[in-house]
């Protein structure tokens, strides 16, 4: 997360999602002050007029956040299963994503039954039991590689991802880096479930398919499900991993690393897909002896 800037902001050039507000800025002295915050909006996930899901979203790139979701809980395996995606008002500041998805696809909804009900940094919610809260993950293919000559770049298009944060100080954002290290697009939102939904959205509707998703958040259980449900093989995060977030990309198959920070990283799972490390080759055992352990 960036620290922000409480300058003045014009509200030509004020990203979506941010408001104004009148605060007392306490320095050397108080005074009057203008602060920007970020939107938050109750968005509510409608499958052929079914509300299956109500989210705690920052209103901007819901299309994305609406694909993105489907396929990370595993609704939909593709977006052509997604017909139509409208956007409307919902009461109070609220939103409504209708989706309209194929027959398969909301039969198999219908079966699981589940009703999240999602907040801030949520987690799993609704759950009706236990075994439902822990999915296992697809096995992820050896495809992808990426060059860790690139690695402090891929961190630095966080902040360019952040317009929102920068401002407000609020938000967590994902980005996708290609493997000659552009970056092809980022998310952000007050939630960092919702951000990586948006960005896998927005992955998945762009086509892309090879690179890296780095995240400004830790990486829990969800996040790398998420990630793994929709074939992302190489997973970077700012943050901490838990214990169970380890275990299942070690049994999916993806490559993990966290608490990256410039020149460093702790690789916690299948570091082969990683090239351009110094010594990696003779650590070659890593990923066995790490899945055993």
């Amino acid at each position: 997360m960036t620290t922000p800037d409480r300058t003045d902001c014009p509200e030509a050039d004020r990203p979506e999602g941010a408001r104004a507000v009148e605060i007392l800025r306490v320095r050397d002295a108080v005074e009057p002050a203008t602060d920007f915050v970020v939107e938050e909006a109750p968005v509510a996930l409608v499958y052929n007029g079914i509300s299956h899901a109500v989210m705690m979203t920052t209103p901007s790139m819901l299309r994305e956040f609406a694909v993105g979701f489907s396929l990370a809980e595993g609704i939909v395996a593709s977006p052509s299963e997604i017909y139509e995606i409208e956007v409307t008002d919902a009461c109070g500041n609220g939103k409504n994503v209708e989706m309209r998805v194929s027959s398969e696809a909301f039969w198999k909804l219908k079966e699981r039954r589940r009703s999240m009900a999602g907040r801030t940094g949520c987690g799993l919610c609704g759950v009706e039991s236990l075994k439902d809260a822990v999915r296992h993950a697809p096995r992820l293919p050896v495809t992808q590689t990426f060059d860790m000559a690139h690695y402090d770049a891929a961190l630095t298009y966080l902040f360019e991802a952040e317009r929102l944060g920068e401002l407000t100080g609020a938000t967590h954002a994902a980005v996708w880096v290609t493997p000659d290290g552009r970056l092809a697009g980022g998310a952000e939102d007050v939630g960092r479930h919702v951000a990586l939904d948006k960005l896998l959205g927005l992955r998945a509707l762009s086509g892309w398919k090879d690179g890296a998703l780095v995240i400004s958040s830790r990486a829990s259980y969800e996040m790398v499900e998420k990630a793994a449900m929709c074939g992302v093989e190489i997973l970077f995060a700012v943050s901490a991993p838990t214990a169970l977030a380890v275990e299942v990309a070690r049994d999916a198959g993806m490559t993990l690393a966290a608490f990256c920070r410039r020149s460093r990283a702790n690789i916690y799972s299948h570091p082969e897909r990683l090239t351009g490390l110094e010594g990696l080759d003779a650590l070659a055992g890593f990923a066995r002896h790490a899945k055993s352990a």
